[in-house]
């Protein structure tokens, strides 16, 4: 478990946080919206690839959820972050994001984050271009899924931002 700030800590999450997750991912306004069951599986199947920030009373109040990508082995794919509304404007999301790549860096080598952003998303801007200025890395942008792949409805284009090449060592919190 890393320190973040005097009451948080960034931990792997388990299956209890599944709950905790599908709430804060249903609270944030912009994340979608997956099942409580994906949230449970998430937490049991990519927990490694994972990070949740906890209270001292042990409650999640923040997670970011990845996996590293099979065809692509030292690349990590950001699925989501958020931030409970409460803990919010103290870096936490920035701090999780760096906790998980510095420990996936002690485990493998990872050269690159990717994530997909929706056009308009200013937050999840901030947050992944500022970290590939945190780690000197360049960042790259192109539309991964366009509105029409969307059998759902109405959808935004997902952007795929690709940063690295990340330094073979992330620095740790």
């Amino acid at each position: 478990m890393t320190a973040v700030q005097p009451d948080l800590h960034i931990d792997r999450p388990s299956v209890t946080d599944g709950a905790a997750l599908w709430r804060i991912a249903k609270e944030s306004g912009t994340l979608d919206l997956n099942s409580s069951y994906s949230y449970l599986l998430w937490c049991r199947d990519f927990a490694a690839t994972s990070a949740v920030a906890r209270a001292e009373g042990g409650e999640a109040v923040g997670f970011v959820t990845g996996y590293v990508r099979p065809e692509d082995p030292g690349t990590l794919l950001v699925w989501q972050v958020a931030v409970d509304a409460g803990h919010r404007g103290r870096g936490l999301a920035a701090a999780l994001l760096d906790g998980l790549t510095a420990r996936l860096a002690a485990e493998r080598p990872i050269t690159a984050v990717e994530t997909t952003i929706t056009p308009g998303n200013t937050a999840s801007e901030r947050l992944f271009t500022s970290y590939a200025a945190r780690h000197g890395a360049d960042v790259g942008r192109e539309v991964l899924f366009e509105t029409g792949l969307f059998p759902d409805g109405p959808h935004d284009p997902e952007v795929l931002y690709r940063i690295g090449p990340l330094s073979p060592r992330t620095p740790a919190l």
